[in-house]
């Protein structure tokens, strides 16, 4: 049986400048906050306008300043802020803002972190490919920009696994799509009807491997996903990253080790998972293991982290850290 975990219901602060939304499909965007840089936060709302019919912030228990400047925040299309008190971590944070925008009647919901910013016309590349896709016959399930951490310089392939191989698509041809196992969250974009038939985002996981379970779930029920090579995005991934052998490789903090190793390894035991994914995942978070142990520091930190997280993965203890169950 799944950990229940109970959440107090979020504080709602009235729309700002409201005005009707464009013609079109209604995409909402949810923009997920936790102790944001208001100018990288601004910049994402801003380019959010002119894309989105509908904006809903969810503010992970963020301090004061930061709410007040969410409700003060000026907005020209349906603008809503949804503030939870506490970090009741991004999974349940996403499905307070997809239950909002659901009720609003949103045909898409688009989920971004706060440090995200998308390209003018990422929205509507997205939605063509959604539409595109659909129209061949898929049931999709989201479609994904790639995206550029400006620390690196370096926008990461799609991945997909293909039997026994892991598949990168780089975008490099003619193509406007490729087919992938699952999105990063940031940038996802969601037809309702597969948010309907797929669920919601598993809050027990609390952060990391969120967007990947939800990609992998949609995928056994019949649903794909799709990357978008012409939609782009500017995205910070993880803490300022390691150069190894020429590379710069994405680093995490201890805590976030713990999440990712905790949840991979409670992923690995859902019936639904495949063995080949379950195998070829688990071997690349081996090397992780090993990686981290070595070359992150303070190596003790995140080794015990991680082991931890292991351990509680295989005892299903989830949620978040230090209230895990």
């Amino acid at each position: 049986m799944k950990p229940a975990i109970n959440y107090p219901a979020p504080t709602e602060v009235a729309p700002a400048a409201l005005q009707a939304p464009a013609a079109g499909p209604h995409v909402a965007a949810v923009v997920v906050s936790f102790h944001p840089e208001l100018a990288k936060l601004g910049r994402l709302l801003a380019a959010l306008v002119p894309q989105c019919q509908q904006i809903i912030v969810v503010d992970n228990g963020s301090a004061a300043p930061v709410a007040d400047w969410l409700q003060q925040h000026p907005c020209s299309v349906p603008y809503q802020v949804l503030l939870l008190g506490s970090n009741q971590g991004i999974a349940a944070a996403q499905n307070h803002g997809i239950r909002c925008a659901l009720h609003s009647g949103a045909d898409h919901v688009i989920l971004f972190d706060h440090d995200s910013c998308p390209a003018p016309s990422m929205v509507a590349e997205l939605l063509a490919v959604a539409q595109a896709q659909q129209a061949a016959g898929h049931r999709v399930a989201g479609v994904g920009p790639r995206y550029l951490d400006t620390r690196q310089n370096n926008p990461p392939p799609f991945v997909q696994r293909v039997g026994w191989r892991i598949v990168r698509h780089s975008c490099s041809g003619p193509e406007t799509a490729v087919p992938v196992d699952y999105l990063i969250s940031s940038g996802c974009l969601i037809p309702a009807t597969a948010l309907r038939a797929v669920g919601l985002m598993e809050e027990p996981l609390f952060i990391d491997y969120v967007d990947i379970e939800w990609g992998l779930r949609a995928q056994s029920q019949g649903y794909r996903c799709f990357g978008a090579c012409r939609a782009q995005m500017e995205h910070d991934l993880g803490d300022a990253p390691i150069r190894f052998m020429g590379r710069h490789l994405p680093l995490h903090s201890p805590l976030r080790h713990y999440y990712m190793f905790r949840n991979a390894v409670w992923l690995y035991r859902q019936p639904w998972i495949a063995l080949r994914w379950r195998l070829l995942d688990g071997w690349w978070l081996l090397l992780k293991y090993g990686f981290y142990t070595l070359f992150a520091r303070p190596r003790r930190a995140h080794w015990w982290h991680m082991s931890k997280g292991v351990l509680h993965g295989l005892r299903g203890q989830m949620g978040q850290m230090g209230r895990a169950q």
